[in-house]
């Protein structure tokens, strides 16, 4: 169980979003949401032996401002069904599960195929545990600065999420500054530790 563990382990250590492997974690803070859920699908119907973690979800962007995409979901929100209101679409406000759900649409989740690629797809906001504790890769194809012009106005999802009726958005913040506390601390250790080895090296190499 160990060795299996130690070669997952050591799968999860990749550079990019779409090298082969066992399990990506996203780290989808300020990548735009149009480019981010097209590169979660294709790869996720793409390769049948990778699972999909998203992490930071409140923090993805949307082009668009706050009041025209407030606006929009608003809309969404007030969507029944005609001869039974009460029979409506389930309506997420969470930011990960709108993440989520706008994947569910683009793959054919009805089908074994579609439906194995949706379950191999996870969202959270902030990066909740054991993800804390791997290594998190980019999504190039999704950056803000590369995919939208310099200058248009965007939102973030947890704000939006925030103003539709998503009441967790404090919590995560707190969490995370928590997180990144500690992430902080364990790396000034680690930097400490690696000074340390180098000095020792260099002085049995000078022997």
């Amino acid at each position: 169980m160990a060795e299996h563990q130690q070669q997952a382990a050591g799968r999860l250590e990749v550079e990019y979003w779409g090298q082969p492997g066992l399990c990506f974690v996203g780290f989808v803070k300020d990548r735009l949401f149009t480019g981010l859920h097209k590169a979660t699908c294709s790869r996720s119907l793409q390769t049948a032996m990778e699972r999909r973690v998203c992490v930071r979800c409140e923090e993805i962007n949307i082009s668009g401002g706050m009041v025209r995409q407030k606006m929009k979901y608003e809309r969404f929100l007030n969507k029944r069904m005609v001869t039974n209101p009460r029979r409506a679409a389930y309506k997420f406000r969470a930011p990960a599960r709108i993440l989520w759900r706008t994947v569910r649409g683009m793959i054919p989740h009805k089908t074994p195929r579609g439906a194995a690629a949706l379950d191999r797809l996870k969202a959270f906001e902030g990066v909740p545990h054991p993800y804390d504790k791997v290594k998190r890769l980019v999504i190039p194809d999704a950056l803000r600065v590369l995919r939208l012009q310099h200058g248009h106005k965007y939102c973030k999802l947890g704000d939006l999420s925030a103003a539709v009726g998503w009441r967790h958005q404090e919590t995560v913040a707190e969490l995370e500054a928590k997180r990144k506390a500690k992430s902080a601390a364990f790396y000034e250790a680690k930097k400490k530790l690696r000074a340390l080895r180098a000095k020792a090296e260099s002085q049995v190499a000078g022997q």
